[in-house]
């Protein structure tokens, strides 16, 4: 139970991180969405940029099975890599935007 506290403590701490990217546009709004009952997290970006519409998920990790699955990844430099950075093993990382067959040729946890 405490890796699974960890882990959901880690998820909020990055994605809050994330959130208050200064983006240089106070017509667009990050919003957090976390679901601690079913541990679901999502980082989603809302507004407009002259006169489109923006809105779309940056972020996207679930935790199932007590790892961490990476359904979207939007950055630039990966949240894997940040993760692993924060002590997350590779082996309880699935990079679920890969196909489960594609998965096996990966560092990472297949499922």
């Amino acid at each position: 139970m405490a890796k699974l506290e960890q882990y959901r403590q880690l998820i909020q701490e990055i994605l809050t991180t994330h959130s208050q990217i200064d983006f240089g546009n106070p017509e667009l709004e990050s919003e957090l969405i976390l679901d601690l009952v079913r541990d679901r997290y999502q980082l989603m970006h809302i507004g407009w940029r002259d006169e489109q519409r923006i809105y779309g998920c940056s972020l996207h990790l679930d935790i199932k099975n007590e790892k961490i699955w990476i359904q979207h990844d939007g950055t630039e430099g990966g949240i894997a890599q940040q993760l692993i950075d924060r002590g997350i093993p590779k082996t309880d990382i699935v990079l679920a935007f890969h196909s489960p067959f594609k998965r096996q040729f990966t560092e990472f946890a297949v499922c």
